[in-house]
């Protein structure tokens, strides 16, 4: 190999270190505008997911920050807040926790579970009662937590439901399928008079996006997929927690049958601590209401 093509590659793999640094070490404001015909005004909300004990600043300021000069309506979060290790009994708690007792404090913060907290509330041999002391500070803090049920936000006819999917959902390497009624049998299914509501799903998993709309989610919001890790032009993420390479949905704004799902890249990682031309995800949703409007 000539001493070029030794420098030139050489040069490759610290600029892929550099960025890779920069990735996973930083975050993007992603804004999204989402339009529909059941409201008569417009909200902006933050999406939060998938922070997996990180820390941006002390204290998570710099997320602070950032949501503070956006100054939302109100705050959703689908979960992965927390990095659970069953088999070392591990969890890293106090970076997601803090955040949202922060954000709590003076934001309307909506927030159901990821598969890491469903992980530390179903292995209660390992994890004890963790998840209980977990939720329980969220709610004394002013969060709303929702483990699939519903809820309507004060002033607004936009009904927010939490769904908590049962850990085989997340398997790896094999999707599982869903049943048709699973949902209905979950959430209970949105009847004709909820069908005026504008229905916010937020939902882990976005595997399960076609699920999400015969339910009767107007908006999905998601995450677990980090984005796809590594990103290539063109090509989009490489690979999913599921190990699921190039995955259908892997991030951004997704459309079906009139329905909408935001899916964010997350904010932290685990296991693989990468992140490449994929920095962390703040999403900023812009609901557009055009009820009534001529």
């Amino acid at each position: 190999m000539s001493i070029s093509a030794i420098v030139i590659i050489a040069l490759l793999i610290v600029l892929s270190a550099i960025v890779i640094y920069h990735d996973t070490h930083n975050f993007k404001i992603y804004e999204y505008e989402v339009t529909t015909d059941k409201l008569d005004r417009d909200f902006m909300y933050v999406f939060l997911t998938d922070l997996h004990g990180y820390f941006y600043g002390k204290g998570n300021e710099k997320l602070i920050e950032a949501v503070d000069k956006i100054s939302p309506d109100a705050i959703f979060c689908a979960g992965d807040m927390i990095t659970a290790t069953k088999n070392h009994r591990n969890v890293e708690v106090d970076s997601g926790l803090r955040l949202l007792e922060n954000l709590s404090s003076r934001y309307p913060v909506y927030i159901s579970n990821g598969n890491h907290e469903e992980k530390i509330k179903a292995y209660r041999d390992s994890f004890g009662n963790l998840f209980d002391r977990y939720k329980n500070r969220l709610k004394r803090a002013g969060a709303v937590y929702l483990e699939n049920d519903s809820v309507m936000i004060e002033g607004t006819n936009i009904r927010v439901t939490g769904l908590c999917l049962d850990l085989g959902f997340f398997k790896k390497v094999v999707k599982v399928n869903m049943d048709d009624k699973y949902l209905d049998n979950l959430l209970g299914r949105v009847n004709t008079a909820e069908k005026e509501n504008y229905q916010i799903l937020i939902a882990h998993n976005p595997i399960y996006f076609k699920n999400y709309v015969d339910w009767g989610a107007d908006l999905a919001l998601s995450g677990h997929v980090h984005g796809g890790i590594i990103r290539l032009p063109l090509l989009g993420g490489v690979i999913s927690p599921a190990i699921a390479l190039f995955p259908k949905y892997d991030a951004g704004k997704y459309e079906k049958d009139g329905s909408t799902m935001i899916l964010s890249r997350g904010l932290g990682t685990h296991t693989i601590h990468v992140r490449m031309f994929n920095p962390g995800e703040v999403s900023v949703i812009k609901l557009r209401g055009k009820k009534n409007v001529t």
